[in-house]
C-alpha cells in the first residue's frame, strides 16, 4: 500500500492510497467509515457484497472499472495478481474487519505486507 496524496487517517484531507497485489489476495468482509471510491489500475479485482465472504457473490472489474464502495457497507474482494488498485476519497480511512478469516487464508502481497487491505 503507498499513500499518493493527502492523510486517510485526518479527518476532513482528501487522500489517494494505491494497492499493488503479486499473487491472488483476499480481502476478508470490511467496512469503512467513509465512502471508498476504487479504480482499478491494471489486473482483475473481485468485489462482494456481504459478511459471508462468498467468491460466487462476485464481480469482477477489470483495468480502468471503477466502483463507489458506501459508508459503512459490509465488503469483502480479491486480486486474482498482478493488480493494481486505487482508492480515493475523504478522511478519516479506517479498515473494520466483521470477522476474522483463518490465517491460511490470507496472502502475501509485494513487499512482504498482509493482504489484508481493503
Amino acid at each position: 500500500m503507498a499513500v499518493i496524496s493527502g492523510d486517510p487517517a485526518v479527518a476532513g484531507s482528501p487522500f489517494v492510497i494505491r494497492f499493488r497485489y503479486s499473487t491472488k489476495s483476499r480481502i476478508p468482509p470490511h467496512w469503512h467509515p467513509v465512502d471508498e471510491h476504487l479504480t482499478v489500475l491494471s489486473g482483475t479485482f473481485r468485489i462482494g457484497m456481504g459478511e459471508d465472504g462468498a467468491e460466487a457473490s462476485a464481480t469482477a472489474l477489470g483495468g480502468g472499472a471503477y466502483a463507489l464502495l458506501p459508508a459503512k457497507m459490509v465488503h469483502h474482494a480479491w486480486a486474482d495478481g498482478n493488480t493494481v488498485v486505487q482508492a480515493h476519497g475523504i478522511g478519516p480511512f479506517a479498515i473494520n474487519y466483521v470477522k476474522l478469516l483463518p490465517v491460511a487464508m490470507i496472502s502475501p502481497v509485494a513487499g512482504g505486507e498482509s493482504g489484508l487491505l481493503g
